[in-house]
């Protein structure tokens, strides 16, 4: 059993959470001696707490290396708790989809390190959308989000890889190879790996070269091609969702 919470962790808790906040409240390039001044804390301690930060990613260091700024988990928090917004023409680019289409058509959005559902089919919905957002190895939608990762295990450990049918893959060696074919074809697929008999493709939208959404296409069929008319519909809503 993992041991309780010493007297001074609380505090050495608060005071790290207490320099995140400040660093958003500063801003980009917040040096470690405003971040001191701002919280009255000793200038050793400011910097020793944002070099924890720094390490597990809620912090970086700008490239000058003269100051900090927020990092990508801080992002991936953001994403998660933000209200998700789809504009009304994008909406009807799917509702067009989903009349020519013969499957559920949903629409994901990311960030870069999450997804969120943000438009489904309701005619044909998804059968446990929150298995989508948090098991990103078994859907098409996140082995597209795992491809752009230069490390997917500092994204989602192995250990987090469970099995939900006898089709699911579980090995790293199996993902690695998985996820190298999405970034030959340059989107994913799978059928049978969360729900059994069910498949999904997902086509990337882009803005600028960054994975902004996906267009989700799912069946209860062996799904493994990426319909054209689904591919097409990608640039009109990348400049829509940028």
């Amino acid at each position: 059993m993992a041991e309780g919470l010493s007297g001074r962790q609380p505090k050495a808790v608060q005071s790290a959470l207490a320099v995140l906040e400040c660093v958003a409240r500063l801003g980009a390039g917040v040096t470690a001696k405003e971040v001191a001044s701002a919280l009255e804390l000793p200038p050793a301690t400011a910097y020793r707490l944002l070099n924890l930060l720094v390490g597990e990613e809620y912090r970086v260091r700008l490239p000058d290396l003269r100051g900090f700024a927020l990092g990508r988990k801080v992002a991936g928090l953001a994403g998660a708790i933000a209200p998700v917004r789809v504009p009304t023409a994008a909406r009807e680019v799917l509702a067009e989809l989903r009349r020519e289409v013969r499957a559920g058509v949903h629409l994901v959005l990311y960030t870069a390190t999450t997804l969120r559902l943000a438009n489904m089919d309701q005619d044909l919905p998804l059968h446990d959308p929150a298995l989508v957002e948090r098991h990103l190895h078994a859907t098409a939608a996140g082995r597209l989000l795992l491809a752009e990762q230069p490390e997917w295990r500092d994204l989602l450990p192995p250990s987090r890889l469970t099995r939900f049918t006898p089709a699911t893959v579980t090995r790293p060696d199996q993902l690695d190879a998985c996820l190298a074919e999405v970034r030959a074809v340059g989107w994913a697929a799978q059928t049978g790996e969360l729900h059994d008999g069910v498949g999904c493709v997902v086509a990337p939208v882009r803005s600028a070269g960054e994975l902004v959404a996906g267009v989700v296409v799912s069946a209860r069929a062996d799904v493994r091609e990426l319909p054209a008319r689904v591919r097409a519909c990608t640039p009109v809503l990348a400049g829509l969702l940028a």
